[in-house]
């Protein structure tokens, strides 16, 4: 008798077809669990994550339209500035050179940042950002909250085009009123344009994608009760954020305590502004029941590193451990001159270290770890967008970088975390992804033509110093 035939073998799986796959790479995700991967991968398809894990597992499983090799990097979550001011990135490093030959007028918001801002036309605004944008992709930020500026639909554009993250906002100022100086033509309003004029950038902006717009109020001293006051309701009618600034300056306070008998944010809350909707930049100047406001009404926050301290004693710790939405941000090139994060949170933690750690005999105020998530996770969380960026998981928009970690100045170290949270700078960048689009490989911009940017700029930076010098002679 003849015997049956075997029963075949089930032909294996054709392995999934994706946009980009990562392969080889430490993985710093950054999930809730603090999953570290030592040799994973990562799949990406339609812009989102769509696998992460071990390589060995990875292996025939997917295919790659783009398969990169992550030998020697660490894959992580792109990092997230929360306050940056797109229209100032032209005047990096002016104002140490001015600060040479006499004695810059105080503050240097209104005396040097708003007359630079109101002298810029639109196409100023667009080669900014474009300076800008291509810089913090270089530097590991794959997504912005711009603070509030001139022309922001130029900004908008710009980002478009670069292929960063970000919202951008108007700066809106209703009146010059205890600010002491006279506000320009230019970014001065009514009240009724500037209501107008922030909920129709919201609305133009509403179906961009990546790139979005929020609300903005510049600060208290500027803008009228009854534009803070129909801004908010805006905000609750849009479901959007208001950037501003908050508690960011004794004068400030002192205006507060002078015009309503309240403290900013006292005041604020009593508005019915204070809540998840505002934005609050710097957050420098608290008192003990204004941070309990915070805790209570959850506005967002972001702490400025590299400027914050000469303000005051910024309680990063006590925001980021009594639970509020805070992240990390530049303030932007022309406050500090450099647009990098990671630095950022380096400062933070000396900064935070000195004023909280030290004194109380506390070995570690915040740790290097706990600051990278503040400037991920934190981020993401400030911005309302933690369900869709700030770690690498499934399901999530693929906004990631590779860095190196084959410099001496890693070494011997093992630990991928480690050397993520506490030696890596922007230049330490290889790739990035936004959005599941490689937008820079081996530190080269694939989305911009570098030599016309660098032509152009070099053509029209000159000009506009002119005017600058000529303004505040």
């Amino acid at each position: 008798m003849t015997a049956p035939a075997p029963a075949s073998a089930p032909a294996p799986a054709a392995p999934r077809q994706v946009d980009i796959l990562v392969q080889g790479c430490a993985v710093v995700t950054m999930d809730d669990a603090g999953t570290v991967l030592t040799d994973g991968a990562i799949a990406i398809a339609d812009g989102k994550i769509v696998w992460v894990g071990d390589a060995s597992q990875a292996r025939g499983r997917f295919q790659g339209a783009t398969t990169i090799d992550g030998s020697g990097r660490i894959a992580m979550p792109g990092l997230i500035d929360g306050h940056v001011h797109t229209g100032q990135q032209l005047l990096r490093g002016k104002l140490a050179s001015l600060a040479r030959r006499r004695p810059l007028k105080i503050p240097i918001w209104k005396n040097y940042y708003i007359p630079f801002e109101g002298m810029l036309e639109p196409q100023d605004v667009y080669l900014s950002g474009m300076v800008a944008y291509t810089n913090m992709l270089q530097v590991g930020t794959t997504c912005f909250a711009e603070a509030g500026g001139p022309h922001p639909d130029e900004m908008g554009r710009a980002a478009l085009e670069v292929g960063v993250r970000g919202f951008v906002a108007l700066s809106t100022v209703d009146q010059s009123r205890g600010s002491g100086a006279a506000v320009p033509d230019s970014m001065l309003m009514t009240t009724d344009q500037a209501l107008e004029r922030n909920v129709s950038l919201v609305r133009r902006w509403r179906d961009k994608g990546r790139v979005q717009a929020w609300l903005a109020l510049r600060q208290i001293i500027v803008c009228s009760p009854e534009l803070i006051r129909d801004m908010a309701a805006a905000a609750k009618d849009l479901d959007v954020k208001i950037h501003t600034h908050l508690a960011e300056g004794s004068y400030e306070v002192d205006y507060a305590l002078e015009h309503f008998g309240k403290r900013s944010a006292e005041w604020l809350a009593d508005m019915g502004v204070l809540d998840r909707h505002l934005h609050c930049a710097h957050s420098v100047m608290l008192s003990p029941e204004e941070m309990d406001l915070y805790v209570r009404y959850k506005p967002s926050a972001c702490h400025c590193a590299f400027n914050n301290y000469a303000i005051g004693a910024p309680p990063l710790q006590e925001m980021w451990r009594r639970g509020v939405d805070i992240g990390l941000g530049t303030d932007g090139a022309a406050a500090w001159s450099s647009l990098d994060i990671f630095q950022v949170a380096h400062a933070a933690k000396v900064g935070q270290q000195a004023l909280w750690g030290t004194p109380n005999h506390i070995r570690t105020a915040l740790s290097s770890d706990e600051l990278l998530k503040i400037a991920t996770r934190g981020g993401a969380r400030a911005l309302g967008i933690d369900d869709e960026i700030g770690s690498l998981e499934a399901g999530k928009r693929a906004d990631l970088l590779l860095v190196d970690t084959r410099d001496m100045d890693q070494y011997p170290a093992q630990d991928p975390l480690f050397v993520a949270s506490s030696l890596v700078v922007g230049r330490d960048v290889r790739d990035v992804i936004v959005d599941g689009r490689l937008v820079m490989r081996d530190r080269e911009i694939l989305t911009v033509d570098m030599e016309r940017l660098h032509a152009t700029l070099a053509k029209r930076l000159p000009e506009l110093m002119a005017r600058f010098d000529a303004m505040v002679a």
